[in-house]
């Protein structure tokens, strides 16, 4: 039930504007968030806001299930940020240079 805390669904809620800067993060992510907030705000709903209060049930259950997709993106940003992912800058790239090395299998050193 961990999902279902206010205190978390909180955080996750102010995590969306440090997810939405990440440049690292994939745009269809991203894009669902835009999407959701561009529903919440239209006047067309699939149950009308006039419907007070079953009318919001449909924006509810929207976000409700953006905020469950997005749980674990989320969680990467509650500190106002995530460290810097550094995995693809170093792709094909030699880090350490001008190093000798040699493998010593244990039966040949006690052997």
């Amino acid at each position: 039930m961990r999902f279902l805390s206010f205190q978390i669904i909180f955080k996750r809620i102010k995590a969306i504007r440090f997810m939405l800067t990440d440049k690292t993060v994939p745009k269809r992510k991203k894009f669902l968030v835009v999407a959701g907030a561009v529903y919440l705000f239209l006047p067309f709903d699939l149950i009308p806001p006039v419907l007070f209060p079953i009318g919001f049930l449909d924006d509810l259950i929207l976000w409700v299930w953006i905020m469950w997709y997005l749980k674990d993106t989320l969680d990467a940003y509650w500190t106002g940020g995530k460290d810097a992912d550094l995995s693809k800058a170093y792709i094909g790239k030699e880090i350490i240079d001008d190093a000798e090395f040699k493998v010593e299998n244990d039966d040949e050193k006690h052997g």
